[in-house]
């Protein structure tokens, strides 16, 4: 396999990474949306939703892109599960602050694997990846904002 093959397959693994910790930041944020009790349920019950939505979105465009790079994507639960570096959070009953706490620390993980993409993406020559990257960081940016303003 010459370098070339490496950076493309390194870029295909990358992806499918970060495709299974936008598919756990989704379920998470769905969880949280149906799960939110409280003064603020309203608000935060149509935030939530209306990021798990955007990122549910995103899970498209980034298998999209492991496809135009010939790679295969992730296939099932067990598939997300294994590459995920999202946590899961299985208590219903969290407190709306430690929700969006938790949702806004996950969004800065993303932000930091979007970049080892981003600078894999160019190693590999792989442009509308590289430029698609600043979009998802701006995307999951802008959540961050919205979380910590709610409790800043």
């Amino acid at each position: 396999m010459n370098h070339a093959d490496n950076s493309l397959a390194a870029l295909i693994d990358a992806l499918n990474g970060l495709l299974a910790d936008h598919f756990a930041i989704y379920l998470k944020t769905k969880s949280f949306h149906w799960h939110v009790t409280g003064p603020q349920f309203r608000d935060l019950h149509l935030l939530f939703d209306g990021q798990a939505t955007e990122i549910l979105t995103l899970t498209d465009v980034i298998a999209e892109r492991v496809r135009k790079n010939g790679g295969l994507t992730l296939t099932s639960i067990g598939a997300i599960t294994a590459r995920s570096q999202i946590a899961d959070q299985d208590n219903a009953r969290l407190d709306s602050r430690a929700m969006i706490g938790e949702l806004a620390e996950d969004n800065r993980k993303l932000i930091a694997t979007i970049r080892d993409v981003k600078a894999i993406a160019n190693a590999a020559g792989d442009n509308a990846t590289n430029g698609a990257a600043d979009d998802w960081t701006d995307q999951a940016e802008q959540r961050v904002w919205f979380l910590t303003a709610l409790v800043a």
